[in-house]
């Protein structure tokens, strides 16, 4: 009882007589009759939230789903089931969860707006679904302002309806911390022991290293626990990672001989992981970059991260003014198991990408409500004035987001008009399946032309120079080159077929084999 008392937890018997009280039926009075308040009152957490997840879902539909390609990572993910084309190369870092997640829809049909709009919509369930984990323990309203402030940020709308695994860290990392907290509560509550496994299952599968950092703060609260507690919980975090890994660690040993040797290949293509400081990069990537790498770019937009530095106030005021109310656990330990996610993104690695901090936003957003919900229930006096400060601010907050959303959509249009050019005039020159192309940017050029991918050199190295060679003597080949770079010695005599400036790449060119040309005239 001692140890549920330090993380704030009530004795099993003082619950269960508490959720026996919960359970005695009113007396039968004018107020409490079908349809009365508490039938009203009841469907509060179902309205709430259901109102956030599909305010999330139509936001995306309209401003980011259409026109939008894939882009780099995506284009490995979608290939790997896609008839489109061959599978992209799959690096050591990678997972294939949200492989797993799009194959529904791109095994059966090329389109990239039916895969947004699938997307789209799943990622408003399950917006929905991670929130309404936790409504035995936060109030609804809590729970509606903390899906609001996460689903409003560029970064969250923008990967709603893309092939990327962040954004489903986040829900699995978020129902995974409630689940742990309602089997706390109560150890007879299977749908949350279920849900515990599952949610570590999601993260692990998406990400495994950062189900480490999920499953390392739960298991240290999970020790806080009485020995019969700790015992279950511990089994379940360590069963839903296991579980989730898997399938990446067995390829470890097929593919990579052994999972330290994918480890050390997956830190030497992030960069080599190791003490940054990058609290800074990220800074600058919220101006609207998708990647900083490398992060050496100007802080020419600081308004765009002004949310992002008052980020630790509001936190701490959110975890401050749940230490007085019944919300102190939760809030406290959403706080430490966002800041754990957001430890190896800010420090171990030495470049920045907004969506890598999806998981601790998505976290950090409870204490973030508790302390705007606190400020807006001041004393009498101040309270109108508080409201009109945090309307203006969250006005202000959404414009600054939806400009952000809006730039980095145009942009991201621009390039897939790009890519379909260069495409069809590739086809145009002969560069038909089966084919392959590689050199700058293949992956997203190869698969809009229905070709494989394939490098010689870099990270995603899969074939040597020579074997290309003798690849061009069968199938068209194309060799993608920019600025002064030169094509490889087998390619050197080809034909040179300009292509239309790409993502700052200029004079962007690709050597086409024989082989293409002799296509281009059947």
């Amino acid at each position: 009882m001692i140890a549920d008392a330090r993380l704030g937890v009530p004795d099993e018997a003082q619950a269960q007589a508490r959720e026996r009280t919960h359970e005695r039926p009113a007396r039968r009075d004018s107020g409490t009759q079908r349809g009365g308040p508490r039938r009203v009152a009841a469907a509060h957490p179902l309205l709430w939230l259901a109102a956030v997840a599909a305010a999330f879902t139509l936001v995306q539909l309209a401003l980011v789903v259409p026109g939008l390609g894939l882009g780099w990572d995506e284009t490995v993910y979608v290939s790997q089931v896609s008839p489109q084309a061959p599978a992209a190369f799959f690096s050591a870092p990678r997972a294939r969860g949200i492989t797993y997640l799009v194959a529904p829809v791109a095994a059966l049909t090329t389109s990239t707006e039916a895969l947004r709009v699938y997307l789209a919509l799943l990622s408003g369930c399950g917006l929905f679904a991670a929130l309404w984990v936790w409504r035995r323990l936060l109030s609804p309203r809590l729970l509606a302002v903390a899906g609001a402030l996460f689903a409003s940020l560029w970064v969250t709308m923008f990967y709603g309806p893309q092939a990327m695994p962040n954004l489903w860290v986040a829900y699995g990392a978020l129902a995974a911390v409630g689940c742990f907290l309602r089997a706390v509560r109560d150890p007879g509550d299977r749908r949350a022991l279920i849900g515990l496994a599952a949610g570590v299952a999601l993260v692990a599968l998406m990400r495994p290293t950062d189900a480490v950092w999920l499953v390392l703060p739960l298991a240290a609260a999970a020790f806080l626990m009485r020995a019969q507690r700790r015992q279950l919980l511990l089994v379940l975090l360590a069963a839903g990672a296991a579980l989730g890994s898997a399938e990446w660690v067995i390829e470890a040993y097929v593919r990579y001989d052994g999972l330290f040797t994918r480890l050390r290949r997956a830190s030497e293509i992030q960069g080599h992981l190791g003490a940054y400081f990058a609290i800074d990069d990220h800074v600058r990537a919220l101006a609207g970059r998708t990647l900083c790498r490398p992060c050496d770019v100007s802080w020419r937009h600081p308004a765009t991260s002004v949310w992002f530095l008052a980020l630790p106030l509001f936190v701490a005021g959110g975890v401050g003014a749940a230490a007085r109310t019944r919300h102190r656990t939760p809030v406290i330990l959403a706080t430490g198991v966002g800041l754990t996610l957001a430890l190896p993104y800010l420090f171990t690695v030495g470049y920045a990408a907004p969506r890598f901090l999806l998981p601790a936003y998505a976290l950090l957003s409870l204490p973030v409500a508790q302390c705007l919900i606190r400020i807006a229930r001041v004393r009498p006096q101040w309270r109108p004035a508080a409201v009109v400060l945090l309307a203006v601010t969250a006005v202000a907050h959404l414009g600054v987001q939806y400009r952000l959303l809006d730039g980095v959509t145009d942009r991201v249009r621009a390039n897939t008009a790009d890519y379909t050019r260069i495409a069809a005039g590739l086809r145009a020159q002969g560069v038909r399946p089966p084919c392959v192309i590689t050199g700058d940017d293949a992956i997203r050029v190869a698969f809009r032309t229905g070709c494989a991918s394939r490098q010689s050199g870099g990270h995603d190295i899969s074939i040597t120079p020579a074997a290309l060679a003798t690849v061009a003597l069968r199938q068209p080949l194309a060799v993608l080159r920019s600025g002064d770079q030169r094509p490889p010695a087998y390619a050197r005599f080809w034909h040179i077929h300009p292509l239309p400036d790409l993502n700052g790449r200029t004079a962007y060119r690709a050597y086409l084999s024989p082989t293409a040309s002799e296509a281009r005239q059947e």
